[in-house]
């Protein structure tokens, strides 16, 4: 089995820990290929970078020569994952969703512990559109921006354990997310510090993704996700027209 995990920002040390995290959750026999966008921002922070994030990611996996079994959207709260349902015969997990879908089997009430305050908002409506909302017991922002995740552990470990208290001991959460792909590898450190569960997202969305494809299960398309409809689009690729001009 070979998936793809595609981090949504352009930052090599990123996608290289992703691809790290995913291939220690991954069974025996799975082949993790991670991908990096070919543009678009060095890190994710709001809807701007988010859309723009959403096509480059597609992008990404469309120039993929293949196969592929699968496909992982490693971007908390990141939009996309439903064009790439659309483009794609194969299982699309995005992992905010596999993380929520995950910690509903593990507690009552869970929260996500992200980065940025101005993040919690897209949190939020993806949790939301997926329909994972109701047992959120809160999302919480640790404050320090999604670079400064590789830059020092220790205050980064320090900074979402905090948070991660607080949503226990003050939101009654009794599960917590971690609400971005770059804190990929943290989740025992804060297991250590908190006692409760605390879900991986990248993790878990190879789990699903494995599973999906055991099961020979993939996205329907009688309706919401069916292929793109044949038709012409000006000027997109931008270089492909380009090298035509």
């Amino acid at each position: 089995m070979r998936i793809l995990v595609v981090n949504v920002n352009t930052t090599r040390s990123i996608t290289a820990a992703i691809g790290r995290q995913a291939a220690a959750a991954a069974s025996p026999g799975t082949e993790i290929v991670p991908l990096t966008p070919a543009f678009g921002a060095e890190s994710v922070e709001g809807n701007y970078e988010s859309y723009l994030a959403a096509v480059a990611v597609m992008e990404a996996v469309r120039a993929h020569p293949g196969p592929f079994d699968a496909v992982i959207q490693a971007g908390y709260g990141e939009h996309g994952r439903e064009g790439l349902q659309e483009l794609l015969d194969v299982p699309v997990v995005d992992i905010t969703e596999a993380a929520a879908s995950t910690a509903l089997y593990l507690g009552r009430a869970y929260s996500v512990v992200t980065t940025l305050d101005r993040t919690v908002p897209l949190i939020e409506e993806r949790l939301h559109v997926a329909g994972l909302s109701a047992r959120c017991a809160s999302v919480r922002a640790s404050g320090l921006p999604v670079l400064a995740l590789e830059e020092d552990e220790e205050t980064t470990v320090e900074a979402i354990v905090e948070q991660a208290v607080r949503a226990v001991e003050d939101d009654r959460a009794e599960v917590i997310c971690l609400g971005c792909g770059g804190m990929a590898g943290l989740a025992e450190r804060v297991v250590e510090r908190t006692g409760v569960p605390v879900v991986d997202g990248v993790s878990a969305a190879v789990t699903v993704a494995e599973s999906l494809v055991r099961l020979g299960l993939s996205t329907s398309k009688v309706r919401t996700y069916a292929p793109p409809r044949p038709k012409a689009i000006l000027n997109w690729p931008p270089r492909a027209d380009k090298s035509h001009s």
